[in-house]
């Protein structure tokens, strides 16, 4: 049995650090995972990195077993996958995700994994925690058939809506960002690609993922007339300014948000959110996603690729870390 496993901390902000972690056996109800891949969720961890995460957020900011207090010293992380080694006969042995910090291996209870389809490759399937919020945000938005849609913002979670509106019957979808190198991704998703300048106006839906005050503003301004927009940017605490002036009112604009904590209210009730996940594993049975890892680290570099990412100089969507020895 694994007995010692090792975690990613950080230690205060701009400062991470590998630690030793002593697990204790797993109960009836429990499982010992070992750990093959995690992913880093480039905009929300460099926020924590980096200590921006307001002071009246930390209650809300918290993740499924996460040790520690914002702003530091905190273990963080949310998109791990591994290999069950000990618990229930039908998960022993199984490919699992995981809501779990970066580390090697860990007991949680049974409940808090979801065995990943045979279809989708155990790295592909750290991406099950951003197509989940892709999905929320989806049934809170509910494109109809033929609605032209933009996603400004193509970083993780702006892919992962383009990838999911792409499979929509006569939905127009153009993803925009000021990063000419996104084209390539783009169009490995299947989707349209303009700059800011480019952008086409008048669409139905716009879905708001660039986490800035420019690209907010120009979500308010593709739209058509009664034309909503889905925030999904998580600001940390930056301040934001947007024009609510001219056409808000006269076009009588929506602004509305979507964020993953809760199940989205048309769904809930009648969904739950191991249902909600289980949904995004099965839809990562698409070789498209590939296209969002665009990096891998060793587990022993993930501090220093907090660091570059907070940074900027690594640029990435999803930066995989890799556990086994042999990858």
């Amino acid at each position: 049995m694994i007995r010692e496993a090792y975690a990613c901390w950080v230690r205060e902000p701009g400062a991470a650090e590998i630690r030793p972690v002593s697990l204790t056996a797993p109960g009836p109800d429990e499982v010992l995972i070992r750990a093959r891949y995690s992913g880093v969720s480039r905009g929300t961890e460099t926020l924590v990195f980096a200590g921006r995460v307001p002071a009246d957020q930390h209650a809300a900011m918290r993740a499924p077993f996460q040790e520690g207090d914002f702003p530091g010293p905190v273990k963080y992380g949310y998109l791990s996958v591994g290999v069950v080694e000990q618990g229930p006969p039908e998960l022993l042995g199984r490919t699992v995700f995981c809501l779990h910090p970066h580390q090697s291996a860990y007991v949680v209870p049974a409940t808090a994994v979801v065995p990943v389809p045979e279809g989708v490759p155990a790295a592909r399937a750290v991406l099950a925690g951003t197509v989940e919020t892709a999905v929320n945000a989806l049934w809170d938005a509910a494109p109809l058939v033929g609605d032209r849609v933009t996603v400004i913002g193509a970083g993780m979670v702006g892919c992962c809506v383009a990838a999911l509106l792409a499979r929509f019957p006569g939905v127009q979808v153009e993803l925009v960002d000021t990063d000419a190198r996104r084209a390539g991704v783009a169009g490995a998703l299947g989707v349209d690609f303009a700059n800011p300048a480019d952008a086409r106006g008048d669409r139905d839906l716009v879905v708001h993922a660039s986490a800035t005050a420019a690209g907010l503003q120009q979500s308010l301004d593709l739209l058509a007339p009664e034309g909503t927009v889905i925030e999904l940017s998580w600001y940390g605490d930056r301040p934001v300014q947007v024009s609510l002036g001219g056409a808000f009112h006269s076009r009588r604009l929506t602004v509305r948000s979507s964020q993953v904590g809760m199940v989205a209210p048309a769904r809930r009730g009648r969904r739950s959110y191991a249902d909600r996940l289980a949904l995004a594993l099965d839809l990562l049975d698409d070789p498209a996603f590939d296209a969002l890892i665009t990096g891998a680290s060793r587990f022993a570099e993930l501090p220093d690729v907090l660091a570059r990412l907070s940074s900027g100089d690594l640029p990435a969507l999803c930066h995989l870390i890799t556990y086994d020895d042999g990858e």
